[in-house]
């Protein structure tokens, strides 16, 4: 169902109203014609293919389940891409989360003694501390670029920054995480 990179018109207004009215070939129609737009938006977001994936086919899930509750036609656009982009955004935080617990749990690095693996453990757990202490904004990219290594166009275009102000905030991030560590050792 991929549109080949070309823009389709959103289906018409008497196909969402016929489908806001319960008949199911609208409803096919409508799905159909909708997931070319929400897919693009979706890859335009998200940070993974498959996250873009999984968030398509869930706003395609909302709108089937939900197509009776939009008010007004002309927002169908509107209405979708906020379901998509509240997807994206839900899947990154869960990603988010599993970032944190992976820095704490970082495998350590091998050592000769029980005291070189009990610091190691210490300095691991200095680092996610100071890194959960950052700003949202700072943790966000730090996360994103250096610990899971997206390019700095990804990163920007996910946070809806240019790539210098991604730039600027990644060296704030990185500033103020090295002062955190000095501060706490």
């Amino acid at each position: 169902m991929t549109d080949g990179g070309t823009r389709r018109p959103w289906p018409d207004t008497a196909v969402v109203r016929s489908a806001q009215a319960g008949d199911e070939a609208s409803i096919s129609v409508l799905i159909e014609g909708a997931h070319p737009n929400v897919r693009r938006f979706a890859a335009s977001l998200c940070m993974s293919e498959q996250d873009a994936e999984d968030a398509t086919q869930e706003a395609l899930v909302i709108l089937y389940r939900k197509i009776g509750t939009l008010r007004a036609t002309g927002a169908l656009a509107s209405w979708m891409f906020t379901i998509v982009r509240n997807e994206c955004v839900r899947r990154w935080a869960l990603s988010r989360r599993h970032v944190l617990v992976e820095v704490t749990d970082l495998p350590l690095r091998a050592s000769s003694s029980a005291e070189e693996t009990a610091l190691a453990g210490i300095e691991a757990r200095l680092v996610a501390a100071a890194i959960a202490g950052l700003p949202p904004d700072q943790r966000q990219v730090l996360l994103l670029r250096d610990v899971h290594g997206y390019s700095g166009r990804s990163v920007a275009k996910h946070l809806g920054l240019s790539l210098p102000a991604m730039k600027s905030r990644l060296h704030r991030a990185r500033a103020a995480l090295r002062a955190g560590l000095e501060e706490a050792v």
